[in-house]
């Protein structure tokens, strides 16, 4: 399911950076499949194939009850270091430097599995892949409504010192809207988390104002549906506020059809801080260098706008502003930087 990367090439060369990616959801296929067995495999998925067959969906929401279900292989904390290992070796395969990336606590706690000793499992998998860095951002998933929401808030504060730098609010936006988490924003303002939210995925524009207007938060994840509403989109831009688009993300799961009716080229140029992310790159079949390669084929995005869509996302990203500088100067000193760009000029 996943494409193939065949022969190395500029895209997937390129230093990248990552801002909105699960981690449940970039667990690789062949670590999942041992996690299957481990537990004692599924009528369902019968051999590793039926697995990429499963992770194909009808629509949103379909696209949540498989989310569901795979969280059903993730029983033990120590599933959580094995997966945390797997995505980190993933990613720096990848040649992603850095990412934020989310995780979703109220996901498992039916399983007995509490916070503290979540990010703990995760922090010990990532720390064996020192070739990337990755930051985690606790998803505290909407459809637990927002009393859980703080209940969980208080406990990750607890655990600061495990890299947890921000939450996020993801789920069935749908049913879920925005305005009765507003309090529990507030107060993730006050303890120092960095906060962003799903909005304008499987919701509409109402959907990504509210968020924008109730939850203030520093970024917000897809706002695809806010290019229904011009006006929204000119307060998007005039709030200056980073959106964590996830294109490839939008047309699996039916948000829309094509991939040439996502709104990145019309966000790029009119002017709002955009990144480019894969969201759940191992459900949804992809990698970062396709998402960005699949940016040039369709929109027609040059190599120096591939570049400022990368320098975009360290921008948006919560890094100290010196971290920040650091990051794009080690970004733009990379021998395959400048190297599409120098072929392009000659072309």
């Amino acid at each position: 399911m996943t494409e193939a990367a065949g022969p190395a090439d500029w895209f997937e060369r390129l230093p990248k950076i990552e801002l909105h990616v699960h981690l449940e959801g970039a667990i690789p296929l062949d670590a999942l499949w041992t996690l299957i067995l481990k537990y004692g495999g599924d009528p369902a998925v019968p051999d590793r194939a039926a697995l990429e067959r499963a992770f194909t969906y009808r629509d949103f929401s379909h696209f949540l009850d498989t989310w569901v279900w795979k969280n059903l292989f993730l029983r033990e904390y120590e599933d959580f270091t094995f997966i945390a290992e797997a995505v980190a070796r993933n990613f720096a395969a990848q040649n992603i430097r850095y990412a934020e990336v989310f995780f979703s606590p109220p996901d498992f706690a039916e399983a007995g599995l509490e916070p503290r000793r979540l990010a703990e499992a995760i922090r010990r998998g990532l720390a064996r892949v020192p070739e990337t860095r990755l930051a985690l951002v606790a998803d505290l998933v909407r459809d637990f409504g927002p009393s859980a929401g703080d209940v969980l808030l208080s406990r990750l504060d607890e655990v600061r010192d495990l890299g947890i730098i921000g939450i996020g609010l993801g789920g069935s936006e749908q049913a879920f809207p925005p305005d009765p988490f507003a309090g529990v924003y507030g107060r993730a303002r006050k303890l120092g988390f960095r906060t962003t939210v799903h909005a304008g995925e499987g919701a509409g524009p109402a959907s990504v104002r509210a968020a924008l207007r109730r939850l203030r938060p520093d970024r917000i994840g897809h706002a695809t549906r806010a290019a229904e509403d011009p006006a929204l989109v000119d307060e998007l831009a005039e709030a200056g506020i980073p959106l964590e688009l996830c294109p490839g993300s939008n047309v699996r799961t039916g948000i829309i059809r094509t991939l040439a009716e996502h709104p990145v080229r019309r966000y790029f140029e009119r002017g709002l801080l955009v990144s480019v992310n894969t969201d759940d790159p191992q459900m949804f079949g992809t990698r970062l260098a396709n998402e960005l390669r699949h940016l040039a084929d369709v929109f027609g995005f040059t190599p120096d706008e591939i570049r400022s869509l990368i320098l975009q996302g360290i921008a948006g990203s919560w890094l100290e502003d010196g971290e920040k500088r650091t990051l794009a100067r080690e970004f733009e000193e990379d021998p395959a930087w400048m190297e599409e760009g120098v072929a392009a000029r000659r072309a």
